[in-house]
């Protein structure tokens, strides 16, 4: 509001400045103050104009209708135009920058929340391109719409006071300018479909390049990383036709103007002095201001063709944020959980679409030991592990804690009391500290100190350059793989959760760093409960129960806790 408000002010000054223009050629060209006549068309009288009302104005405040009074006018609305405009261009781009960082947050936050398996089939690359791109280009599209408005106050301003010294002249010439824009509205279309191509292209291209260089270490070792190239440039080049669409739009568009309105402020301005026979200074100033007013309309021409170019962004993050939350996780219940005896999966069925992966599954995790899953790979050891944390839902038994189904409790604090080791670790370029406590303000050095020495880490950290204020490297370059996955421990460890899940979690270790963590999850044993899932011996051999799972069915094929007295 404030914005249109110094907008709509900002063209009343230009107005206000342009009516001095009119008495000061009158001055120029006959030497002194004359009275105005108003401008003829035919015979008719046509009241009072431009010029006229300045002198009177002026007359009425006892101030002398001179040169210096009438240029202290015009420069003065001039200033407290550009002034009133400046404030509304601030607040634009203030507003900008907010639309394409509220974009950002809320696609950010929409997709934090999702359900696990509408984010497993979404292709990452759209939604870093969603983020990085599209949410630039929305606000862009924003920025023309506001500078639409702009130019369309500013055409308005020049219509009336060009209106005030001759109306029929001015209004045949913005229907004839009309006119010449509607003609050239084809290439307007021609760019918003460039536009519209260009958001598709991007978020394919992004997707493709996104999952190709995840894997471009395999396939350079095998020499394969030509096979990723023809992917990546057709859906480049296609993208370049898109640009080049958009930039043969634009530059057409302004070339027709510039050649097809000149023509017709020439044709106007033959017009007013052969025909209407308009005085020299109601000519000069018609002609000034009707350039002005023709101007104005081809940038708003030009403006409006830009937005349509970046509109398709727009619709396109926020349909990503409105199927991201759509596909809402579900809250389930408000019980707050306790982990104070097992955790049980009872007749557990799930698949994937048409692949079966559990088939009436069931086991339990006793609190305080130390269980593994084994199976050959794919037999769905994962899942389980995403069953436990809620990311998915059986399709037929219950997940339950404490003899609770994980659907009445609270999900959230259910899984802060959890501490997760993936497979493949992934470590920022940053200190040992940044990474075990990935920015969280709340946790000290002590906490990351206690975690890292819990993990077996605080030994190798002690012994770098900086502590754990060292660096790991671009993915943890500087440290070896049982390290890094050390510091993944500890990170899981350092929010002391009461359940550790490490999934597939020493498979890419070698023999003496996979015996390492095993003694490190030992010694763990009896302060958390630890669900490991391996097909490693050493893992199953540290563990107190050990499951097999294959075909979509688990059996217990280890139990020492009966051995060692321990109880379910």
């Amino acid at each position: 509001m404030i914005t249109l408000l110094a907008l709509l002010l900002a063209g009343i000054m230009e107005g206000l400045s342009l009516s001095t223009l009119l008495p000061l050629l009158s001055i120029a060209i006959e030497g002194e103050p004359q009275p105005f006549p108003s401008p003829v068309v035919g015979k008719s009288d046509h009241g009072l104009g431009p010029g006229e009302w300045v002198m009177s104005t002026l007359a009425g405040l006892g101030m002398p209708p001179t040169v210096g009074v009438l240029l202290v006018i015009l420069v003065s609305g001039i200033i407290l135009k550009s002034a009133l405009r400046l404030l509304a261009n601030k607040q634009v781009g203030y507003t900008v920058a907010h639309i394409a960082t509220d974009l950002r947050l809320t696609l950010l936050r929409a997709l934090l929340f999702t359900r696990w398996q509408y984010y497993l089939s979404q292709p990452i690359g759209s939604f870093a391109n969603a983020i990085a791109t599209e949410a630039n280009r929305a606000s862009r599209a924003y920025y023309q719409g506001v500078n639409v408005v702009v130019l369309v106050i500013q055409v308005v301003v020049y219509f009336i006071v060009a209106c005030l010294v001759s109306w029929e002249f001015t209004l045949i010439c913005l229907v004839a300018s009309a006119g010449l824009l509607l003609l050239l509205n084809r290439l307007v279309q021609m760019a918003k479909n460039a536009g519209r191509r260009q958001t598709k292209l991007l978020k394919s291209l992004l997707s493709r390049l996104t999952d190709s260089l995840q894997s471009v270490k395999p396939l350079k070792t095998m020499a394969r990383e030509n096979l990723i190239g023809p992917l990546l440039e057709g859906e480049t080049i296609r993208l370049n036709r898109a640009l080049r669409r958009e930039v043969f739009s634009t530059e057409a568009l302004g070339a027709a103007q510039e050649v097809f309105l000149t023509t017709l402020v020439a044709i106007g301005l033959y017009a007013a002095l052969t025909y209407w026979e308009l005085p020299f200074a109601n000519v000069m100033v018609l002609v000034l201001l009707l350039a002005r007013m023709v101007g104005r309309l081809g940038k708003v021409q030009k403006g409006y063709q830009k937005m349509m170019i970046a509109e398709s962004a727009f619709w396109s993050i926020q349909n990503a944020i409105k199927n991201a939350e759509k596909e809402r996780e579900p809250t389930h219940g408000g019980i707050s959980p306790q982990l104070n005896s097992s955790i049980q999966l009872h007749c557990v069925s799930f698949a994937y679409r048409d692949k079966p992966i559990l088939q009436d599954a069931s086991l339990t995790i006793p609190v305080g030991q130390f269980t593994a899953i084994v199976g050959p790979s794919g037999a769905g050891k994962t899942t389980i592990a995403d069953l436990i944390t809620g990311l998915l839902q059986p399709q037929q038994g219950k997940v339950q804690i404490d003899d609770l189904p994980l659907n009445k409790l609270n999900l959230q604090q259910w899984r802060r009391m959890i501490g997760y080791v993936p497979q493949e670790t992934f470590l920022l370029n940053d200190s040992v500290f940044m990474n075990v406590t990935l920015g969280e303000p709340e946790v000290t050095e002590i906490d990351v100190q206690e975690a890292l020495q819990a993990a077996g880490a605080w030994e190798f950290v002690l012994a770098m350059p900086k502590g754990m204020q060292s660096s790991v490297g671009e993915r943890g370059a500087s440290l070896s793989g049982g390290q890094r996955q050390r510091i993944a421990i500890a990170r899981a460890l350092v929010h002391k959760p009461t359940l550790l899940i490490m999934d597939e979690a020493t498979s890419a270790l070698d023999p003496e760093s996979s015996a390492a963590i095993c003694s490190t999850l030992q010694a763990l044993r009896g302060v958390l409960t630890i669900l490991a899932i391996s097909h490693l011996p050493s893992l199953v051999d540290a563990a107190d129960r050990v499951y097999r799972l294959q075909n979509g069915i688990i059996t217990l094929i280890t139990d020492r806790s009966a051995v060692m007295g321990r109880s379910d």
